[in-house]
Formats: C-alpha cells, structure tokens, sequence
C-alpha cells in the first residue's frame, strides 16, 4: 500500500438521521458537554449565509494547494456525508469554488470542511451550502496529487476519523468521536433545556448569580466593602 497516495473505503459512519438531530443542538453546547477540550479551530469559520452542519465525516487529506482527491472525495460521498479536507491550513491556492460546492449541493452533501481556502466567496454564500474554510483567496488549486481519503486526519489538534460526526454552526466546527455520539447528544439536550431556563430566568429576574460570590469566597477573593 502506497502511504500518501491511497483512498480506503469507510469501515463505518454515524446513522444520518442520528446526526441530523444535531442541526437542533447548538455546537457549543456539545463542546461544553466535551470539556471544552476540542475544537477545529478559529480558524475554521462559515463562509456561508448561514445555518448548521451536522453528518458523518468523509476524510481527505490533501497536498497543500491541490484538490485531485477532493475531486474523487465528491464521487465517493453519499447524501448527507460532509468531506473533510486537511489541507495543512494553507491559503495560498482555493481547494474549492462555486461549482464544486455546485456538485456537492447537486449530491444533497452535508457540507464541506476546508483546512485551506476556499474562492467564488460570493456565490458560496449565496448558494448557502454549510462551508466551513480557512480562509479566501482568487487563486485556483492544482490537480497532480498526492492525497489519501478515508484516513484519520487532524485540525488543529482535533483528530477527525472516517465516519466519525462532524457538526458546524457560527461558533466554528467541532468532531464527536463515533462511540460517543448518542451519549453527546443526550448530554447537549439537557444542557440546552438548562440553559434556555437561565434565560428565561434572567427575562423574569428570578436568575440566581450567588454562585458567584460563593465562587469568589472559597478562592478567597478580598472584596472591599
């Protein structure tokens, strides 16, 4: 097997209908039910109208500056996959434009990660398909390769495998690991349910901040009086 040029088949993918309830859960309440402890990155921002992402991933690990396996990436995805490109964080050439995100829409795709840039920024936004990229730029990639697809790749210190659940919205891109996708959800509903009973209570003004001063008393915080 060749290493750097190879494209493996997905040994297995979070259920669609599964990872469609996550379009309902904001991305930072899952990260907070995660320990805040992964993330894409600041980097990774929508670079669409706006709207959340959520399917199982389909990984690519790309040259910088060179969409071959993308290519192939977008023949191989099935309805609701989203194509995850490490391209190394390079934005010197665009991995994608208009009328490869065109296919995607066409494909009825999940989204399009872009550890890269992305160009045609005005159409993207208007064709209002989940992107998420590194940044823009006029200048078009090349097509020689090498690259691998379905392999794990990292972003930003977040490890993303084939299959694994990848989910997007304003506040950036975040990975749920395979095993742990039921169990996240659950955790990201009861949060949500919580917080939407804070911000009812700070409308009423029956929102309880105490814990503060608690906080501030055992750190042992000299407050003057």
């Amino acid at each position: 097997m060749t290493h750097g040029l190879r494209i493996l088949k997905r040994q297995r993918a979070v259920d669609l209908a599964l990872a469609r309830r996550f379009l309902d859960v904001p991305v930072a309440n899952v990260s907070d039910c995660m320990a805040r402890m992964t993330a894409g990155g600041a980097r990774l921002r929508p670079m669409h109208a706006g709207g959340r992402m959520a399917g199982p991933a389909l990984t690519v690990k790309a040259r910088p500056g060179d969409n071959l396996m993308v290519h192939k990436a977008l023949m191989l995805a099935q309805p609701g996959d989203v194509i995850v490109v490490d391209a190394g964080g390079d934005l010197t050439n665009a991995l994608i434009g208009e009328i490869m995100v065109g296919d995607a829409v066409l494909k009825r795709l999940g989204g399009i990660v872009i550890n890269g840039a992305i160009r045609d920024a005005d159409e993207l936004r208007r064709l209002n398909f989940p992107v998420f990229a590194a940044g823009i730029t006029h200048r078009g990639p090349y097509k020689d390769g090498p690259g691998e697809i379905n392999v794990p790749i990292a972003i930003d210190g977040m490890v993303i495998h084939p299959g694994d659940l990848v989910i997007g919205d304003g506040d950036g891109l975040l990975c749920v690991p395979f095993d742990d996708v039921e169990a996240l959800l659950r955790a990201a509903q009861q949060k949500q349910a919580v917080e939407a009973h804070m911000v009812a209570g700070i409308a009423d003004g029956s929102y309880d901040r105490s814990w503060v001063d608690a906080t501030l008393t055992r750190l042992g915080c000299h407050i003057e009086s």
